[in-house]
């Protein structure tokens, strides 16, 4: 799992970088940011030696874009208020154009990049245009979705039609019916990358014994109680 931690590590990095550095022009300034922000992160030599590239590339992808309303963008949107469904999510970046259109980014620092094609099928992207159309106020066909590679400097973009944004609406509610129905025992634990990430490691089973998970749990309830 170390090689999946250094990539999520190295992808984290290269988003904060360019979080914090979308509005400067020089590579210089974008090295300052990486410097600060460096400490927080656990990055290799290996992949370390791709930082200068994807901030050069970043560059020469920045340039042309026009105004940034939104960076680390958080959306809860409520869609179904009588059965409280909503929709949320985290959009690394979106640029309106002075026609009124809208670009959402997505930054990937992966080794795969994915095909035309493939960004047409991710539902992943089509929550995120119904998000900018609804926080916007914007109509989908105005909307262009993209993933930008910064190792490479490719962009591969696509637009949605509504059919499709309203097909991926109904796959999302049937989902949230099938996970209400399950029971507690149908969730077993599965190990992965992102279980680096989670905050409640401390109580799971992959991670902790027993005796372990009910003192967590006896702590979180304490604190919930103050």
């Amino acid at each position: 799992m170390s090689k999946n931690k250094d990539a999520l590590d190295f992808g984290s990095y290269i988003h904060k970088i360019l979080e914090k550095g979308y509005q400067k022009t020089s590579l210089e300034d974008l090295l300052t940011i990486a410097a600060e922000v460096k400490k927080n992160y656990k990055i290799t030599e290996k992949k370390d030696s791709n930082t200068e590239t994807c901030l050069r590339n970043f560059l020469k992808f920045n340039g042309p874009l026009t105004e940034t309303v939104g960076v680390e963008l958080i959306y809860d949107i409520k869609y179904d208020e009588k059965n409280d469904i909503s929709l949320n999510g985290i959009i690394d970046r979106v640029v309106k154009s002075p026609q009124g259109e809208y670009l959402v980014i997505d930054y990937k620092t992966g080794k795969r990049e994915l095909k035309k094609h493939e960004l047409y099928q991710n539902h992943q992207m089509q929550g995120y245009a119904y998000a900018v159309h609804k926080l916007f106020k914007v109509p989908i066909d105005k909307i262009t979705v993209a993933h930008f590679y910064p190792v490479t400097g490719n962009l591969v973009t696509v637009r949605f039609s509504w059919a499709q944004i309203s097909s991926y609406l109904r796959n999302k509610i049937d989902t949230v019916w099938k996970i209400r129905k399950k029971k507690k025992e149908e969730f077993p634990p599965s190990k992965n990358e992102y279980c680096w990430w989670c905050g409640y490691s401390s109580m799971c089973p992959e991670f902790s014994n027993p005796h372990q998970i009910a003192e967590s749990k006896r702590k979180h309830e304490d604190r919930k109680k103050k």
